[in-house]
């Protein structure tokens, strides 16, 4: 409603600039009760849309689904980098196509806005991926930089994450196209042969740096302010509560993007309760996630043990690469082989597949680069450097499922290779294909769901059951259901009695049935919760 529905700025009337001026919701951002959701692109789409449909939402709809098949389209040819051509490739795509969690990113119209987001993080991202490519001996590389920071610009005007792809940016070049590890890094430094990587580096640095600077001017240089049941745990007054919760939730995160079996519109007020004492069995989640994260990236940064040094060039396993990096050895082009593309025997006169020619990146490299992906875009969300709205939004990790799509396939690619009979291989290929399926099972599922507000707000009782009775309430009444809506508020209020909203709401549909004394006592508990609500007292 308040995006699309009530937003000034999607009028004709309205000049189109006050988009650049106000925040996602059609306030001026340096208004105190401004949100600070800066994504005037994300605002320029609807009002494109409001320009040519009206209020139809289909076109609303068909908007978001193209968004995400061209998303999906990069994200596959990304993957071709990481994986080459064949079936890899085609898994990761297919992965990010059906993943659940992208359904409310998706379905609900407002999640354009990390659809549109992602679209310019994955064009910044192969705009780089061509300058790294071209550097040294095209002058076109400037212009592929050039666009990469203009793409990571564009991003971060449809969703303020979206200036994170300067940082994957800098892991691509660094970890997969040097194939540095850790204590490589510091060495190569002082030699002559790297200085254009650091000067691309200082770039992807330098724009970062001025993009955040512009955008916290722009809004006011202060932080948006929101209610206490938005973000329970900012609002707790212990560091201890605060501590545990946000490094807790991460893990929730990753739960929904491994098993989204519990998906919700709405997951604030109490649908994560949160975690108060050192004794909560959930903190084993957090030490076993964190753990596992560590040692993940530790393995992969560290490198192979075989590496060795061999005429002051970097091999590995007994195979220099003719511009100092480490290099497969012919073992390992086999490997890369099977991993491209299921082992291809020759078979009622097929011929094998052509082994691949092109250097793909080692799995060290690309578990470097999806940890990066799933981890980077999320930090702005995890409460870290400011407070945010929500406790967990599943819009929100849209763009870092593009990191889990690629650690699941790497870690399935790296099964299959190991595996060494024929079953084994066959069984990790076909749970694979087992999940694709499942996953696109369920987003047929979510989606129905999101159909209409009723079904939405009725599949998230489960979850956060305050506020979806209490909206499940409002479209009753709606549709003048009024003994349904009542109880709706009254099992609202059953979850949390002090909801403000809820009391008044309850007290306005007993006063419209002419239950007076009831419909007072409502409006007093309402004062009560909020004195500053004015409706209240005019009732």
């Amino acid at each position: 409603s308040r995006a699309i529905k009530t937003n000034q700025d999607l009028l004709p009337e309205t000049p189109w600039t006050h988009i650049f001026y106000n925040d996602f919701w059609g306030t001026l951002l340096t208004h105190s009760g401004s949100h600070k959701s800066y994504r005037p692109l994300c605002t320029l789409s609807f009002r494109i849309n409001h320009a040519v449909g009206g209020m139809d939402p289909w076109g609303y709809h068909l908007v978001n689904v193209l968004l995400h098949a061209a998303v999906t389209g990069l994200f596959t040819n990304f993957s071709r980098i990481l994986f080459g051509d064949g079936y890899w490739t085609l898994i990761a795509g297919l992965l990010f196509a059906s993943h659940p969690i992208h359904t409310e990113a998706v379905a609900g119209i407002v999640g354009r806005a990390d659809i549109g987001a992602c679209l310019f993080f994955l064009l910044s991202l192969m705009c780089y991926v061509k300058h790294c490519s071209t550097r040294g001996s095209s002058p076109s590389t400037w212009g592929w930089i050039l666009g990469a920071g203009l793409c990571a610009g564009c991003s971060m005007l449809w969703k303020e994450q979206g200036v994170t792809v300067l940082a994957i940016s800098a892991v691509y070049d660094i970890f997969v196209f040097h194939r540095l590890k850790m204590h490589q890094i510091i060495p190569a430094l002082y030699k002559r042969k790297n200085l254009t990587l650091f000067f691309s580096i200082g770039l992807l640095t330098s724009w970062g740096t001025a993009l955040l600077g512009v955008r916290l001017y722009w809004m006011g240089n202060k932080p948006p302010s929101f209610s206490n049941s938005d973000n329970p745990a900012a609002d707790s007054d212990s560091f201890l509560t605060r501590t545990l919760t946000f490094f807790y939730l991460p893990t929730k995160n990753l739960w929904l993007l491994l098993c989204p079996d519990t998906l919700s519109f709405d997951w604030s007020m109490d649908a994560v309760p949160l975690l108060k004492a050192v004794s909560d069995w959930r903190n084993l989640h957090t030490v076993a996630f964190y753990a596992g994260l560590l040692l993940l990236a530790y393995s992969s940064l560290k490198g192979s043990s075989n590496e060795r040094e061999c005429n002051g060039k970097t091999v590995m396993n007994g195979k220099q690469n003719a511009n100092g990096h480490s290099c497969h050895s012919e073992m390992e082009y086999k490997t890369l082989e099977v991993k491209s593309s299921f082992a291809s025997k020759e078979e009622n006169g097929i011929k094998k597949h052509e082994v691949q020619k092109l250097q793909l990146p080692s799995t060290e490299n690309i578990v470097i680069l999806s940890l990066s992906l799933l981890i980077v875009p999320f930090v702005p969300a995890t409460n870290l450097f400011f407070y945010v709205g929500f406790v967990i939004a599943e819009r929100v990790l849209y763009l870092p499922s593009m990191g889990f799509c690629l650690l699941v396939t790497v870690g399935v690619r790296a099964l299959y290779v190991k595996a060494q009979k024929r079953f084994l291989k066959n069984l990790v290929f076909c749970s694979t294909a087992a999940l694709i399926v499942f996953y696109g099972l369920k987003t047929v599922v979510r989606n129905g769901d999101w159909q209409n507000e009723e079904m939405l707000y009725r599949s998230g009782i489960k979850v956060n059951p305050a506020k979806a009775w209490g909206n499940l309430g409002n479209v009753l009444k709606s549709q003048s259901k009024i003994s349904e809506a009542e109880s709706a508020y009254r099992n609202a209020l059953y979850y949390r009695s002090n909801m403000a909203d809820m009391l008044y709401n309850l007290g306005l549909l007993l006063q419209e049935n002419s239950r007076f004394s009831e419909a007072l006592h409502y409006y007093k508990l309402a004062i009560g919760s909020r004195p500053t609500l004015a409706c209240k007292y005019f009732n």
